[in-house]
């Protein structure tokens, strides 16, 4: 029989966790009480407290992907320290929305001439830098010229190669004209890169000073140590719960684990899958496994010998078991890869090309096709790269044993690896965060003179198709270009992708979220600082 009581309770522990009048353990020993279990009373706590967001506290997060060799300057952002701290201390004209939505930041709205080749944005008057200065039209035109100067090697130059002016229309809106129609370009605008920076006196945009205008300050930064920020009050956008954040490099998983466990940190970046079950049974931590269009890649040089012949990046392609490494490496916290990087949470997803096997025996054929029969090759790594970066590389190199490979795993520093390794050795691993449109992805890292594209693969075709595409505004002709070019990525492209990971990451059982988690990026697509507060 049940009580009036016992219906009552969970109501009466609802409001007053809305109001702030009882903490998460007050919540959880009343809920025991009154008869709950101890999942039960979890459960009923995440769903209440999630609408009760309070100020104040710092937070302090664990992040990985840190070196000293970073930059302010949001061209050269590549590491997951650097484009966190971006999405804190910074702002961009549109954000992705914990929906996987795109939503407003520092533009209010936006909107294209029919034939799509201007998009215009209007620009929220009660943007603030930190230095006390309003931003301006001025400084988003010098923001984006940044990275479309002749001599920039930012990564987003290939995103807005097809600009060809950038007007303020004298109204705090600018319109981005092109020379070809571009149904993406709202989507582009949140590219990690694309930070709103301050501008010179001369047009030029200040990256060197650090200045902002997102939800908080920096006030200590030493890249590849860590940064402390403070609460922006002049921020234009909601959250910001937080009155202090800090950030500190631990590149080392078990580092970032034990901060953790003991209490050290608040939060942690990429936590190692084949912990999540004993992480589990520890009531002070809480898990997010977010799953996400992020890739793991192994791109070849395709300019250098042996990766610039079809034939033995075929067999290299081959070579490689998936579902194992999944299983192994990932814990099933993965999906499947098909070298092209296109993942089934992006749009236009071709999900009728075959899926790629594991076959010793065809590669063998390919490798005696390429007259590359007993291949050696060395494979570079480091523990910084994605989660179980060397474990994957060691597992490879197994596989591909039975196909007559011999693969020499190198594990390179974690510090520096962005700038030393990846672009410049001939075969290494990389890790991409996901990308909401296929355009986006093949343009940054795919397209012939894309200053990262990674494998340094040149092909007419799958060029020729990236432009059409483009301009495409008919989705089914649109989608039927994407399938072709990942068709070319698949059979011709120099990347080996072994899986599509999940983002899983910890934080300690006080710190909350809304229950909804933007798979742009870890910690709440780089947002957890603005989106997340202390239940206190």
């Amino acid at each position: 029989m049940t009580r009036i009581d016992d219906k009552i309770l969970p109501d009466r522990l609802a409001a007053a966790t809305r109001e702030g009048k009882i903490s998460r353990r007050s919540f959880i020993n009343y809920s025991l009480a009154a008869g709950m279990t101890m999942s039960t009373a979890t459960g009923l706590w995440g769903t209440t407290a999630k609408a009760a967001p309070k100020r104040g506290g710092i937070l302090r997060i664990g992040q990985h992907d840190g070196s000293s060799t970073d930059s302010h300057d949001p061209g050269t952002y590549v590491g997951y320290h650097t484009i966190m701290l971006g999405h804190t201390h910074r702002s961009y004209l549109t954000m992705v929305n914990t929906d996987q939505s795109l939503g407003p930041d520092v533009a209010t709205e936006w909107f294209a001439t029919p034939d799509a080749k201007e998009w215009t944005f209007k620009l929220n008057p009660n943007v603030t830098f930190h230095s006390g200065r309003k931003m301006n039209a001025g400084d988003v035109l010098a923001s984006l010229n940044h990275h479309r100067r002749e001599t920039s090697t930012s990564g987003a130059k290939a995103l807005l190669a097809n600009v060809v002016d950038i007007v303020d229309n004298g109204d705090h809106s600018v319109t981005l004209k092109m020379d070809s129609p571009n149904a993406d370009l709202p989507w582009m605008m949140q590219d990690y890169h694309l930070a709103i920076l301050p501008a010179n006196p001369d047009g030029t945009a200040d990256w060197q000073s650090g200045d902002g205008t997102g939800p908080y300050k920096l006030v200590e930064h030493q890249f590849g140590v860590g940064s402390r920020l403070v609460r922006h009050e002049e921020w234009h956008g909601a959250g910001a719960y937080f009155d202090e954040v800090q950030f500190i490099v631990l590149n080392d998983p078990n580092a970032r684990q034990t901060a953790l466990l003991s209490g050290d940190v608040d939060a942690v970046s990429q936590l190692e899958n084949k912990t999540l079950s004993l992480l589990a049974r520890n009531t002070n931590v809480e898990i997010d496994n977010v799953p996400s269009a992020s890739a793991v890649t192994v791109p070849m040089h395709c300019d250098r010998t042996p990766f610039d012949n079809v034939d033995v990046r075929m067999a290299l392609k081959l070579a490689i078991n998936r579902k194992e490494m999944i299983e192994k490496v990932t814990y099933g916290a993965a999906t499947l890869g098909n070298d092209f990087h296109h993942s089934s949470a992006m749009a236009y997803f071709p999900s009728d090309i075959p899926q790629r096997e594991y076959d010793p025996d065809q590669a063998r054929f390919f490798l005696k096709k390429a007259d590359a029969e007993g291949l050696s090759v060395k494979l570079h790594v480091s523990d910084s790269v994605t989660n179980g970066a060397v474990d994957l590389c060691v597992l490879y190199a197994e596989q591909a044993k039975a196909a007559g490979i011999n693969i020499n795993v190198v594990r390179e520093p974690n510090d520096g690896y962005w700038s030393n390794v990846w672009l410049k050795k001939p075969w290494c691993l990389s890790s991409w965060g996901p990308r909401p449109t296929p355009d986006l992805i093949y343009t940054s890292t795919y397209k012939d003179d894309s200053s990262w594209n990674e494998a340094r693969w040149k092909n007419p075709r799958f060029n020729e198709i990236l432009t059409e595409a483009k301009s495409q505004l008919d989705d089914v002709k649109r989608a039927e270009m994407y399938r072709e070019m990942g068709m070319i990525a698949r059979d011709d492209g120099g990347t080996v992708i072994p899986y599509f990971p999940n983002y899983v990451y910890g934080r300690r059982s006080n710190v909350r979220h809304s229950g909804e988690l933007s798979a742009a990026w870890m910690l709440d697509g780089g947002r957890a600082a603005q989106r997340w507060w202390f239940d206190g």
